[in-house]
């Protein structure tokens, strides 16, 4: 099991909450709070990029 440092939740309305976390080797997670066993997980520089998309609104289409 990975050592994950998890931040706070992150969460918008209706309680959709979620955590972004980090481990020593630089690579990122993000699950469903409450569900940090489950998570989807990649590099850092890809957690950089995706959050950098979703600022540009390219995942508006989603919504």
């Amino acid at each position: 099991m990975h050592d994950i440092d998890w931040e706070d939740a992150f969460c918008g309305e209706g309680n959709n909450c979620y955590r972004i976390g980090t481990d020593a080797d630089g690579n990122s997670y993000i699950a469903v709070a409450g569900q940090e066993n489950t998570y989807l997980s990649d590099s850092g520089d890809a957690l950089r990029q995706l959050i950098r998309d979703i600022k540009a609104g390219k995942a508006d289409h989603l919504l």
